[in-house]
């Protein structure tokens, strides 16, 4: 069965996000709540939601996303009970009525294809900009890491309300603590699908929306999402470098170096962690051009 976890804190448009999962047409799912202590009570709108389909609501009195979004999801997950499989649904995102009847149409090819992570074709509604996007459809088998690199190259988008993945994946691997989770489901992809097929749905479609609220439609904490940026690229250098193609390494391992540059100085171990991807990965103008910072750092 499903699990849809609800990280809950604002009030804004949470209505919209109870009333799609109302109008499911396949309602085996439960949906769990988890309020961050928000000061906007969603007490009276969710009595108005009682038996109209399977929920859990729970007040956490400490608010964590403030300090660790990542650990508010895992809170959050922990509430769930034997569900096999979770989706994270912002409090402000919108499931088409077929997203859940979608899921379980597809579930004897995931199954048989040992899919772990499942993405559905989404859009993106920019209050801010009053703008709805195109809907970004995929094919119907995926490899994480050449996703990942589509939408490093903005030919992609992702964010985390549009996947569902196996409740095992992720006891095993969990969320990486990044600063306002920026990044935690790019790498929860690498890791979670165990390099198996990410099995994507195009026929349901889920909505994702952004608004100043929203921390992609945030501009004053770029300071965080730098660092957070930073942390990611070091943890793709140190575990998933593997996965992509060389030429695909070598923008990645520059990535790294730029990435971190913009929050602090490198460590003399990544220094070294990267002579040695850019040593394996060797292209003879790249290895060269990294020497050369490498040697100018070292040698100031």
């Amino acid at each position: 069965m499903l699990a849809i976890i609800i990280p809950y804190f604002k009030l804004a448009f949470f209505e919209e996000t109870l009333d799609a999962l109302v109008n499911q047409t396949n309602k085996r799912f439960k949906v769990y709540i988890g309020d961050d202590a928000s000061p906007e009570n969603p007490i009276e709108l969710l009595k108005g939601y009682k038996d109209r389909f399977d929920f859990v609501y729970h007040r956490f009195e400490k608010n964590l996303g403030s300090i660790s979004l990542s650990q508010q999801w895992d809170r959050c997950i922990s509430m769930s009970g034997d569900e096999q499989w979770i989706m994270i649904l912002g409090d402000d995102d919108i499931l088409d009525s077929d997203v859940v009847e979608e899921f379980y149409n597809k579930i004897p090819e995931i199954e048989k294809n040992e899919c772990n992570v499942i993405k559905f074709a989404s859009r993106t509604n920019d209050i801010k900009k009053k703008t709805i996007s195109k809907i970004f459809e995929h094919a119907k088998f995926l490899d994480a890491a050449d996703f990942y690199y589509n939408k490093f190259k903005d030919k992609e988008r992702s964010s985390l309300s549009e996947h569902i993945f196996r409740k095992k994946t992720y006891l095993k691997h969990g969320f990486k603590d990044y600063p306002l989770a920026w990044h935690s489901d790019d790498y929860a992809w690498l890791a979670f699908s165990e390099s198996k097929p990410i099995y994507c749905i195009n026929s349901a479609v889920v909505t994702v929306k952004i608004s100043s609220e929203s921390i992609s439609g945030q501009y004053e904490n770029i300071l965080q999402k730098n660092k957070a940026e930073a942390e990611f690229f070091v943890d793709i250098l140190q575990n998933k470098l593997r996965l992509f193609i060389k030429e695909v390494r070598l923008e990645l391992l520059y990535q790294t170096e730029v990435s971190i540059k913009k929050s602090r100085k490198l460590y003399f171990y990544e220094w070294n962690q990267l002579f040695y991807g850019y040593l394996t990965s060797f292209s003879l103008v790249s290895f060269l051009k990294f020497i050369r910072r490498y040697l100018l750092h070292f040698t100031k």
